[in-house]
């Protein structure tokens, strides 16, 4: 069977997209690999083997176009209240925590925020089938 191993996205700023992660989800640098036109940053933490992947195309100077494409990279966390004090805490802009329920019964506690880039990440409650 295929094993998940990692999401790649473009961004512009090295040193700004790594220190976002790090702050946010506590994401380090497990390996970085610099070519002639480009830079491969693997970032991950203790909590999973999943990685992010960030591509810095040298001598990029103007924003990616994220389209109308692309959705969210998802993260969860134990106590989702205390992480978006956290995030506003460390100036991260979170928007609202959101309660989606089913039937009546809580699916999921979240809030998005957006990377240096405009990615959207989602911030979810450990629940449910998020555990």
């Amino acid at each position: 069977m295929a094993k998940a191993i990692h999401s790649m996205i473009r961004v512009l700023d090295e040193a700004r997209s790594v220190d976002f992660y790090q702050k946010a989800f506590g994401l380090n640098v497990a390996e970085r690999l610099e070519f002639d036109s480009f830079v491969l940053v693997y970032l991950r933490n203790a909590e999973a083997d999943f990685e992010l992947e960030l591509t810095i195309n040298k001598g990029r100077e103007e924003p990616y176009n994220l389209g109308d494409g692309y959705g969210h990279l998802a993260l969860c966390v134990d106590d989702l209240d205390a992480e978006h004090a956290r995030f506003e805490a460390e100036g991260l802009a979170p928007r609202k925590v959101v309660e989606f329920e089913r039937d009546g019964a809580l699916l999921a506690k979240f809030f998005f925020v957006a990377d240096p880039d405009g990615y959207q990440i989602e911030v979810l409650q450990k629940h449910g089938r998020y555990v």
